[in-house]
């Protein structure tokens, strides 16, 4: 079985101002070989919501502009690739910049929102042969049509909320659904035809009692997302981390 864990660091953001296309890509190139130092870690300045803000700020700076331009055009070729990606959690900062860099490489992909109409509210009108919608919430395993997962060769799970108690908690969205509930249920979905699952994790997921990662733990978000990474390593599905 193939797998892989990586470790994106904090200082990741703070060394750019914006996330760069080739940065983007990071998220959709499936490799396991990935090498990033360990030792970035221990400097860290810059916290979770700090690289979740500069994603979706590149986002809107680059993914969002070309939607009416030069992602409108690729839209009108025929996915030329033989994957099919299903992508949970599309709607969010990460989420974004992977369907975004998915939709400009001209890679089939499928989308599990609980809202659809968002869709197209961020990715503008798509050919339903390049870009597939389907209603669905991984929290409730009952959301999870097998239909959904037909003919799927790659997954990557971006799901997420905050790490302490906000508005994005309502409706039961907390770290305990959403981080480990939610990737058990997509995991335990998923067909044995699925080639490989990418799960975009937390730094400091192993190191949740220690400081600084306590604070950061204060409701769970890195445990139940070390909770969640477990049952993936677990499904005998080959998979890659990315933290």
């Amino acid at each position: 079985m193939a797998s892989t864990t990586s470790t994106l660091p904090m200082a990741f953001a703070q060394r750019h101002h914006s996330v760069t296309q080739r940065q983007v890509l990071f998220f959709t190139k499936f490799s396991n070989r990935v090498s990033l130092s360990s030792s970035l870690a221990s400097k860290r300045s810059c916290n979770y919501n700090c690289f979740y803000a500069k994603a979706q700020n590149a986002l809107n700076e680059e993914a969002v502009e070309t939607k009416s331009s030069e992602l409108k055009k690729d839209t009108q070729r025929t996915p030329s690739s033989s994957k099919l990606v299903l992508v949970a959690g599309g709607s969010g900062g990460v989420g974004q910049l992977v369907v975004a860099s998915l939709l400009q490489q001209n890679i089939k992909s499928r989308l599990i929102l609980r809202n659809p109409d968002k869709a197209t509210e961020l990715f503008g009108e798509q050919d339903k042969e390049k870009l597939q919608v389907f209603k669905g919430d991984t929290r409730k395993q009952g959301d999870l049509d097998p239909s959904m997962f037909e003919g799927v060769t790659h997954v990557i799970c971006c799901t997420g909320t905050t790490a302490f108690p906000s508005r994005r908690w309502d409706d039961d969205n907390t770290p305990e659904r959403v981080d480990w509930m939610g990737v058990k249920n997509l995991v335990s979905a998923l067909p044995s035809s699925v080639k490989s699952v990418v799960l975009v994790s937390s730094i400091g997921v192993t190191k949740f009692n220690e400081l600084p990662w306590s604070i950061m733990n204060l409701f769970g978000v890195l445990k139940y997302k070390k909770m969640g990474e477990d049952f993936l390593r677990r499904s005998g599905i080959p998979f890659t981390i990315i933290r």
